[in-house]
């Protein structure tokens, strides 16, 4: 029995080997980018995405907004305004 697992058939032993995958990430960063094209803004997405957010939970009736409390108090939710990104 090699430490690495048990015996394969035929009597031989596993062998330990490892992948390097850095540049294989960094190529796919790149390609990422590449889609994202030039004209894209970190700041103006996640701005867009407070701003999603705000109107996902706005107008919300008194059941809804009591069960957003509560979402809220557990820690499942975050409170609209705080610890967000940049408005």
């Amino acid at each position: 029995m090699s430490s690495f697992g048990p015996a394969l058939p035929g009597g031989s032993e596993p062998v330990e080997f490892t992948v390097d995958l850095t540049s294989h990430e960094m190529l796919r960063r790149t390609h990422v980018l590449a889609a994202l094209g030039p004209d894209w803004d970190p700041v103006e997405a996640l701005r867009g995405e407070q701003e999603a957010y705000d109107m996902l939970y706005s107008g919300l009736d008194a059941e809804q907004q009591r069960l957003y409390d509560e979402l809220v108090a557990a820690g499942v939710l975050p409170r609209r305004g705080g610890g967000h990104a940049a408005a």
